[in-house]
Order: structure tokens, then sequence, then C-alpha cells
């Protein structure tokens, strides 16, 4: 009832269960494909050598064709050729008691202890950002930085085949950029740009009330308070514009960060296409500051001309004229 590589497929799940190799149906659906192919080829080809061969090379090549890529798989194949007489006798019953139900299993398992650490089982990448106006324009943040043809083509030029999501690998390297970002521009906390003068309104508000303050502060987001003055969360102009006599059913989760937050560390929220603002709060979410697109962009701007004015080299003017200063 144990088949021995279901071991090697408790390492990929339970060590890293965000790998490709390490889902539900690799290890399901790879493990049995594989099973099924040694097994026909045991039935089929009596040269135990020829046929250890064969089961493991179609075994690779049915689990790449029906994307359950599963290393173990290649050793559920040659068990089915040379495991004794024991598995030679369940013949086609071996793919399914005990190679499904070990995998089955293992599966079950994975996801009750993932779930219990706290980590996502099964994996699922991170969804490409999208343009959330309607337009034919690429998303903003994906205008700048890394490209997804950038990753293909290192990838190509490399010539390497990374167990890792192609989704997941671009979101690392444009987190990675962020960061090398922040480190190269020194310490620029939420609480050096935001706004301290922040415009709310209570959660029992009107709706008048609400748009009447957007439009005499020229806001696009308006902070919600709830009865202990804590943050409840935001109401922006197509809340307001479709809401009915109160506020209350139209407040949607703020974006919040703490005033001791890198300020730098907001450009994923404040590029996602509908945040127009992040909150800024306190331990008790009580709100001390706001930082806008606007103020995050003036900032990013102010960062770079100080970065260009400190850049070693010439300056050339229209008028011909050379400075090194």
């Amino acid at each position: 009832m144990i088949v021995a590589p279901i071991g090697a497929s408790a390492v990929l799940v339970f060590a890293i269960p965000t790998s490709p190799l390490s889902q539900p149906w690799p290890v399901i659906g790879g493990n049995v494909i594989s099973a099924l192919v040694g097994v026909a080829v045991a039935a089929v080809v009596g040269e135990p050598v020829v046929a250890s061969a064969l089961a493991v090379s179609l075994g690779l090549a049915a689990m790449s064709f029906t994307r359950s890529l599963h290393p173990p798989g290649g050793a559920i194949a040659l068990t089915a050729v040379i495991g004794g007489p024991s598995i030679t006798a369940l013949g086609f019953e071996f793919p399914f008691i005990p190679v499904a139900l070990n995998a089955a299993i293992l599966v079950a398992m994975g996801i009750g202890f993932h779930k219990l650490s706290r980590r996502q089982y099964p994996h699922f990448p991170t969804p490409a950002p999208t343009n959330t106006h309607l337009t034919a324009d690429v998303p903003s943040q994906l205008r700048v930085g890394i490209q997804e043809a950038d990753v293909d083509a290192v990838l190509s030029r490399l010539g390497e085949t990374l167990d890792i999501d192609r989704g997941d690998l671009n979101r690392l390297l444009r987190e990675v950029s962020l960061q090398a970002s922040i480190r190269s521009h020194g310490p620029l906390l939420c609480s050096d740009i935001m706004s301290r003068d922040v415009v709310s309104i209570h959660r029992s508000a009107q709706t008048n009330d609400a748009r009447a303050l957007m439009l005499r502060h020229n806001l696009l987001i308006l902070p919600v308070v709830d009865e202990a003055g804590r943050l409840a969360g935001t109401v922006g102009f197509r809340e307001v514009a479709m809401a009915d006599k109160y506020i209350e059913r139209s407040i949607s989760p703020a974006a919040v960060a703490s005033p001791h937050d890198e300020a730098l560390g907001l450009l994923p929220v404040l590029t996602d296409g509908q945040t127009h603002a992040v909150v800024i709060v306190d331990a008790d979410r009580e709100i001390v500051g706001l930082v806008t697109q606007t103020d995050l962009l003036a900032a990013v701007a102010d960062a770079a001309a100080d970065r260009f004015r400190r850049a070693p080299g010439p300056i050339f003017y229209d008028d011909g004229v050379t400075s090194s200063d």
C-alpha cells in the first residue's frame, strides 16, 4: 500500500510548495500517468532494461504533454517495470491503488499542513495587472521597469529551465528592482511626504455631505472613520456617485501603511490603476496622514532630480557650451 517514490513527492509538497512541480495536478496526475505508462510498457516489452528506459522516457513525454511534470513520476514508471511480482500481479490496478491513493492522501496532508503553517498551497501565481479603465493601454505599472519580454529574452539567452512559475519570476524581479530603487534613493519614509491635515468623514454621514466635501477639497478619495475615530475604510467618487442616502454601504477597504514604512514601497499600490491614495495610520488605526499618487510622484521626481544633479560628467547646453559643473 506504500509506494517508495511518494517519499520524493513529499519533499516537493512540504519543502517547496510554490514550485510548479509540487502542485496537486502534477503530484496526482504525474504519478498516475507515469504509472499507467509503466504498466503498459511492462505488458508489451519483455526485456527489463529496454522496458525501463521506455517507461521512464515515455512517462516523461506523457507528463510534459499533460502539463503534469513531476520528477518522482519517473521513479513511479520505473517501479511499474522492475517493482517485482507483487506489482506485476496488480497490473493496471497499480496506478490507482496504491499510486493514486498515496498521491491523493499526500496532497490532502499538504493542504492541511500548509494551512496550519499559514502558507499557500496549492500555489496560485499572482495575476498579471490589468487595465481597469477598459482601454487598449497597457497597465501603468507594466509600462516601465522590467517587462515580460525582458524575462523571456533572458531565459531564452540562458537556455535554462527554472523551477518557478513565469508570473512569479516576473513579480520577483519587479520586487527586487523596487527594493534596489528604495536602497539607492535612501530612506524616504511615508512620514516625510504624507499630508497631515487629512479630511475625513464619519461612516454614518450622508452621501450629499461626502460629495460636498470631495468637491470643496478637490479630493478623489475620502477616508471614513468609525465611532472611535479609527479608520473604517474609504469612499471615492465612483462610490459616492452610486451610493444611496448614506455612505455606510459604499465603504471600501482602505490601502494603509505606517508612517515608518518606505514611501517608495507604496509604488505597487498606487500604480495598480485603482488606488488613488494610501491612508497612513498608527498602531490604533487612527489616521495620521495620507499619501496620494501626486505626493509619491513629487517625491520620486525630486529624488531623480537630486540624483541627476549629483551625477558626474559634463552637461551639454543648447548653445554648444559644455560644463563639468
